[in-house]
């Protein structure tokens, strides 16, 4: 399994496609395919038959993953996309930080 720069939980921005530019909220990471869900992100129609009684059919739009080298973490305190590093602290404790500003993540 790989390790990814990116949780979920994070806010980042879309370096390239359709959706660049674009900012959002990770939903959820897929390590294996090296993939994120965001919000409001690679919208897809899906189409939606009823499966019990009483519930509704139609067209509905979903997210679909996004490759994790498109992303790019927005940093809270700055409010810019860096890069992030890790700092081993003096517990031996990993923690991420922003590579522009200094600030270290809360995860």
């Amino acid at each position: 399994m790989n390790k990814l720069h990116i949780k979920t939980g994070d806010t980042v921005v879309v370096l390239s496609g359709k959706d660049k530019g674009k900012k959002g909220k990770v939903l959820s990471v897929i390590p294996k395919k090296e993939m994120a869900i965001v919000e409001g992100v690679a919208m897809a129609t899906k189409h939606v038959k009823p499966r019990k009684q009483g519930e509704e059919g139609g067209i509905i739009k979903q997210e679909v993953p996004v490759r994790v080298s498109k992303l790019m973490h927005v940093c809270s305190k700055c409010n810019q996309p860096t890069r992030i590093g890790r700092k081993v602290m003096d517990d031996g404790s990993i923690v991420r930080y922003c590579k522009k500003c200094n600030e270290l993540f809360t995860d």
